[in-house]
């Protein structure tokens, strides 16, 4: 299966950040199909803070689906559609697809595991479902500065900072964490990003990209 990311160009804004469930609820109400497709992964849209928890939309904020290759054309129907985020709404625009591009460490800003959300057995279901992909990385949490910094202990004592992010559907609050994961061979990294970690992937959880920096 050929997983890849199908990237449309967009407008309008500004959205809040935790856009998540109102991103999949308007692209369901396009792509009906989409309901309970575990193939198919929503990225979170990425632009610039602007203050009250809102996103503004910059030339480099993108719509991205990721998808097997065969589905690509299910999706062209949402250029030139306006999508309702509640607070915002955005424009979408011409899509182009892109290959997955291995990196020996990848991120995803917020990966969901049902059951588990304190940092140090969150972080072993994290590894445990590396291991079941047989990805031998290096899992961590990781933080931002508009967070508490806590430290995590793992191997023999080295400390993790990490991040607790939440996720809001309906009237329910949804805890996750931010993860890296690092010292990816080329063929692992591939594996990670066209399975992601946890739940939730249409609503911009467990999506893994190359790391900055």
């Amino acid at each position: 299966m050929c997983v890849v990311d199908v990237r449309f160009r967009i407008g309008g804004g500004p959205i809040l950040v935790d856009h998540g469930y109102h991103l999949y609820s308007t692209i369901s109400r396009v792509l009906p199909e989409i309901h309970g497709d575990d193939q198919i992964g929503i990225h979170p849209i990425y632009g610039k803070l602007v203050g009250e928890r809102k996103l503004a939309i910059t030339e480099s904020s993108r719509l991205v689906l990721r998808l097997p290759a065969d589905r690509i054309r299910d999706v062209l129907i949402l250029a030139g559609k306006t999508l309702d985020l509640g607070d915002g709404k955005v424009i979408v625009g011409v899509p182009n697809a892109r290959a997955l591009i291995p990196a020996a460490c990848l991120h995803s800003r917020l990966v969901i595991i049902k059951g588990f959300m304190e940092p140090e057995p969150f972080l072993e279901a994290v590894q445990r479902q590396l291991d079941e992909l047989e990805i031998r990385g290096q899992a961590s949490l990781v933080s931002t500065g508009d967070a508490v910094k806590t430290n995590v202990h793992r191997d023999g004592g080295t400390k993790s900072p990490w991040l607790r992010r939440t996720l809001h559907v309906r009237d329910k609050e949804i805890v996750g964490f931010t993860v890296r994961v690092e010292q990816l061979t080329a063929d692992e990294s591939i594996r990670l990003q066209e399975h992601g970690i946890g739940g939730r992937r249409r609503f911009g959880c467990g999506i893994f990209v190359p790391a900055r920096g």
